[in-house]
């Protein structure tokens, strides 16, 4: 499993550079195309709730920053 992350700055917000350093912290990988970054889960099953649990550390991760940000877990 994976989840894919877009991210969207804001220019009063925290500087990208601080906010890749953030999310390479969590285990994320930066990627180029549709989504910013992927967090692998390798073969581990990801529930829901693991799900809502990774929103909410990236929540709190980013909390200041100025960041929107979307995700995507799908099984590949």
């Amino acid at each position: 499993m994976k989840t894919y992350l877009r991210i969207w700055f804001n220019t009063d917000g925290e500087r990208s550079t601080e906010v890749n350093d953030r999310l390479l912290s969590m285990g994320f990988s930066p990627q180029t195309g549709i989504y910013d970054y992927v967090y692998d889960w390798g073969n581990e099953e990801v529930s829901t709730e693991k799900a809502l649990i990774m929103a909410d550390r990236i929540h709190s991760t980013l909390g200041g920053c100025g960041i929107y940000f979307g995700l995507e877990t799908v099984e590949e």
